[in-house]
């Protein structure tokens, strides 16, 4: 198994509930089953999810393929409201949800030191990138998403590749980004910025001085660059490539210093009445059946059996700033208000 290269050592979301019940038939007679794919208890899962709502549909499609007889309810909004719920819920006496996907592994430690999160290690566990499991076995990664810089091919003519080109004059009033206040993995990559000595608060400080666009969500982004409102963007690559893919001139361009990234954790709470089918959901997610369907969502997969999406590099080609979570977690309140107060 390959591990991520290090560079160096170390909308206003709404909230959407909906419930996806599988109707497709169970394998085949005679197919290659795995203890993953044996019948279940019928069980009803509920799902915290920061996924796209098209994507999470799609996950549970896929599980619900061999697993028909669980019920996954989905829960979906941006990773800060999805904390806040939590949080109100844990607060009243119970947290509603058994599973939790989203984009943020800070809050996944947390939720771990207090207690949240049921110790599970998923099947399959040696065939996924040891980069992205917890060691103490409370979540592990289901895709890498790296945050990199876009730019539109018709007014671009000569990418940025690097963090630091961002900073040069010529880029002033020309970039979008997302707000961290919103986005979990906005509020994740200023920290880890802010963590690195290359680049620190001077460099968020010059990016800054040329006036970026601040809008809610990497979806925003992405279409800011896609329609040339602002030609360059920093974004999650896979809402790029899947512009490309539908004819947006659109491109991206992996920064030299490295990338930040967030593997979108996934996570059983502790007082899950169904840890068996909450257990098959993780186990599906990483799974390679999971994994080609993260390929097929143009993300990056945790597992190096199941390719990559088309036009992607590959996970050893691209540079990974460096990520200490303890360190993340404990500077992201005050990275974030820096960013306030140097953006907003």
């Amino acid at each position: 198994m390959s591990h991520l290269r290090k560079a160096t050592p170390f909308a206003a979301l709404g909230l959407a509930a909906l419930t996806l019940a599988g109707c497709a038939s169970a394998p085949a007679e005679g197919a290659d089953a795995t203890p993953s794919e044996e019948a279940a208890e019928p069980a009803t899962v509920t799902l915290y999810t920061s996924e796209p709502d098209e994507k999470a549909a799609e996950l549970v499609a896929a599980f619900n393929e061999i697993h028909p007889e669980i019920t996954v309810e989905v829960f979906r909004a941006g990773t800060g409201d999805l904390t806040t719920r939590v949080a109100a819920e844990q607060e009243a006496g119970e947290i509603q949800s058994d599973v939790f996907l989203a984009a943020d592994a800070p809050t996944f430690e947390r939720y771990a030191a207090d207690g949240l999160l049921r110790e599970y290690t998923p099947a399959d566990i040696d065939a996924i990138n040891p980069d992205v499991v917890d060691p103490e076995g409370f979540y592990v990664g289901t895709r890498i998403i790296p945050t990199i810089i876009a730019y539109n091919t018709t007014l671009i003519s000569e990418a940025p590749d690097s963090w630091e080109a961002l900073t040069d004059p010529s880029y002033a009033d020309k970039i979008v980004m997302p707000n961290p206040d919103v986005s979990g993995a906005a509020a994740f990559n200023v920290s880890v910025w802010l963590n690195t000595p290359e680049l620190g608060e001077p460099w968020l400080e010059a990016l800054a001085a040329n006036n970026p666009v601040i809008v809610d969500s990497n979806g925003q982004v992405s279409q800011a660059v896609a329609t040339g409102a602002q030609p360059v963007g920093i974004v999650v690559d896979y809402l790029i490539r899947e512009l490309a893919e539908q004819g947006s001139p659109v491109a991206v361009a992996y920064p030299s210093e490295g990338v930040p990234y967030v593997s979108q954790p996934v996570g059983i709470f502790a007082d899950t009445d169904e840890p068996e089918a909450a257990e098959l959901f993780v186990d599906f997610l990483v799974s390679a059946e999971g994994q080609k369907l993260a390929v097929e969502q143009s993300y990056l997969p945790v597992r190096n059996d199941v390719g990559t999406p088309e036009g992607a590099p590959s996970m050893d080609d691209i540079a990974i700033l460096p990520q200490d979570l303890e360190q993340i977690g404990s500077t992201r309140d005050a990275a974030v208000e820096l960013f306030r107060s140097l953006f907003l």
